[in-house]
């Protein structure tokens, strides 16, 4: 019950995540395109403190939008605020991580292959890697560093780079991906929350005073629109670690670190030619240049071929019976031919039958494998503790359910995603095995 309840709230809070995600990003890629779309307004509008005005079509009307350069001749009778969006994003992301990957951490955030975390431990250390990021990216973006935009991107990169890293040496592959989604939006909703709202605030307070807003208030509204920019380019790389528990093939590669650092520069190359184009500078290498990385990237993460399945075990994991007819799983050859001399010498023949192990399928062996090690989760009813359904509706029980689930299966077990965590031990033969039967089916 408990398992099917924790669904509900994963079910809730991914939805959740999902809309108030959509709201903000759609929002910040509105107002950076609207801020990038601004040209100059004509004197008149120029002498009431616009610095930038556009036009626009949508929705059967003309729409005629001008921003100000600091404060507007009076203060609005209504402002609308653009904040709750963030901050329900990151509010319902640490739900679900909490839900996925703190509540189940022998399942989806430890593997016991990297550091052998206990569950609090792996925990404590993940909150630790989050909020300590956050916390050198603070100190970096308010400190002199931060005011240079090329050494403060290039500082910011290499930090990321170092934690893609960091990240696969200390969690599961899935839980790596996620914990750089989950510094990228801390980072996005601290910018929000320690950087844009303390600047609009002030500079609506100096109008609400009927003050002229002074060099500070300008100062806070330039690291606004910077910090505003900076998350503009963490929203693609950010969408796709959202969506890249899809896709072991991604986080499960050899060098899966190095994989998110090709997807970071490709995203966010292909972010910087649509900003360039709303400055109406057209410059399509930065769409040629993440094609070509793109066209590369899948080129170096090709999987290698398949080997052929080794023989299967002469002996058989399915037990011979006695003469008498009982399970005799544990018995040798001589054993079998004692225990029948006991009952009847004359029954039998050491090269008899039923006195020798009867050889086994390779289906019967394969699904005996498969019963043992991936059965228990990808079960009508899992036995697997902390599942209440089979992970992506996916059952695996009979020969005919591998063939269905064919390429999710060769993919996932040849990665290493399978099983999760490793929790049911699946063995290197056992894997190179259960790999080449699926792709022969």
């Amino acid at each position: 019950m408990g398992a099917y309840l924790l669904e509900w709230l994963s079910l809730f809070f991914r939805w959740f995540h999902v809309i108030a995600g959509v709201a903000w990003i759609g929002a910040s890629f509105y107002f950076v395109w609207l801020d990038l779309s601004l040209r100059k307004p004509p004197q008149w509008k120029a002498d009431k403190g616009i610095s930038g005005d556009l036009w626009a079509v949508h929705g059967g009307g003309f729409y005629e939008i001008a921003k100000y350069k600091l404060e507007p001749e009076e203060m609005p009778k209504t402002l609308h605020w653009f904040k709750w969006e963030a901050y329900t994003t990151w509010l319902t992301g640490a739900a679900m991580m909490s839900i996925v990957y703190y509540a189940n951490a022998t399942a989806y955030l430890i593997d016991p292959s990297k550091v052998p975390f206990t569950s609090i431990g792996a925990i404590a250390t993940s909150l630790l890697f989050l909020f300590g990021s956050y916390f050198i990216y603070e100190v970096i973006v308010r400190s002199h560093l931060g005011k240079n935009a090329f050494i403060f991107s290039t500082l910011i990169f290499i930090l990321l780079v170092i934690a893609s890293w960091g990240s696969y040496q200390l969690f599961s592959d899935r839980a790596s991906f996620i914990h750089i989604g989950a510094i990228l939006g801390t980072v996005m909703v601290g910018n929000v929350f320690f950087g844009i709202m303390p600047a609009q605030r002030a500079l609506v307070d100096c109008v609400r005073r009927g003050e002229k807003p002074g060099k500070e208030v300008a100062e806070l509204a330039l690291q606004a629109k910077n910090r505003s920019l900076m998350n503009n380019y963490f929203t693609l790389p950010l969408i796709f670690t959202m969506i890249s528990n899809h896709y072991p093939m991604m986080y499960a590669h050899e060098k899966g670190w190095l994989v998110l650092v090709f997807v970071g520069v490709i995203t966010a190359t292909a972010r910087h030619y649509f900003n360039q184009k709303h400055l109406g500078h057209k410059k399509p290498r930065y769409l040629v240049i993440p094609a070509i990385l793109t066209v590369l990237l899948i080129i170096w993460m090709r999987p290698e071929p398949i080997e052929p399945a080794p023989a299967m075990p002469a002996t058989a994991s399915v037990a011979p019976k006695t003469t008498d007819g009982a399970p005799a799983s544990t018995l040798t050859t001589s054993d079998l031919s004692d225990k029948a001399a006991d009952t009847d010498a004359t029954n039998i023949d050491n090269t008899n039958a039923e006195a020798t192990p009867v050889n086994v399928s390779a289906d019967d062996a394969m699904m005996k494998v498969v019963h043992m090690r991936c059965s228990t989760c990808h079960a009508a009813q899992p036995t697997q503790r902390g599942f209440a359904a089979p992970p992506a509706g996916i059952i695996l029980q009979t020969p005919e359910d591998l063939k269905i689930h064919k390429a999710k299966i060769v993919t996932a077990v040849k990665t290493g995603y399978m099983p999760l965590g490793n929790i049911t031990q699946l063995t290197d033969s056992e894997r190179q095995q259960l790999v080449a039967y699926a792709s022969a089916l």
